[in-house]
């Protein structure tokens, strides 16, 4: 017996509603695979957004998830909280799959990421330029928005 696709065409409420999430988002959770393992482990992330509102972040080399995206680069982010009431299904979520790539210090990619980062983030002023940290830019493959029971969708790149 066939089964019907759940996934809706794309439209502009359900692009607004990436948007939305994607501009309220001050942390994600970050899916990554344990290095030597098919293990997954997920972590909390401050996440941001770049000048054409791609989602970036600054992280510490000394945590298990930057080591694991330096031997993989391969990840998914989850954006979007439960409300404060009712089934937590039931609120939006983004889940983007991309591909993280460290932004060497000294480039005026990081410069300008620092920049923009820090103005959405300002007390990361505390630990921005500590040595062990650095920025990431997260590059969108595709992804699935869940905007709740029923409002299911396919997200390619350009759509973020």
């Amino acid at each position: 017996m066939p089964t019907k696709d759940p996934y809706q065409p794309l439209d502009d409420t359900a692009r607004g509603l990436i948007r939305e999430l994607m501009d309220a988002a001050t942390h994600a959770a970050l899916a990554v695979l344990r290095p030597g393992t098919a293990m997954p482990s997920v972590s909390r992330i401050a996440l941001a957004t770049d000048a054409k509102g791609q989602p970036i972040s600054l992280i510490s080399s000394l945590s298990d998830h930057s080591r694991a995206l330096q031997n993989n680069p391969a990840c998914a982010l989850l954006v979007g909280d439960p409300g404060p009431k009712g089934d937590p299904l039931t609120h939006p979520r983004l889940t983007l799959h991309a591909m993280a790539r460290l932004v060497a210090r000294g480039t005026e990619d990081h410069d300008n990421l620092r920049q923009r980062y820090l103005s959405l983030r300002p007390k990361a002023k505390l630990y921005a330029d500590f040595a062990d940290f650095s920025f990431v830019r997260f590059e969108i493959e595709d992804g699935l928005l869940n905007g709740g029971f029923g409002k299911a969708y396919r997200v390619e790149a350009t759509d973020i």
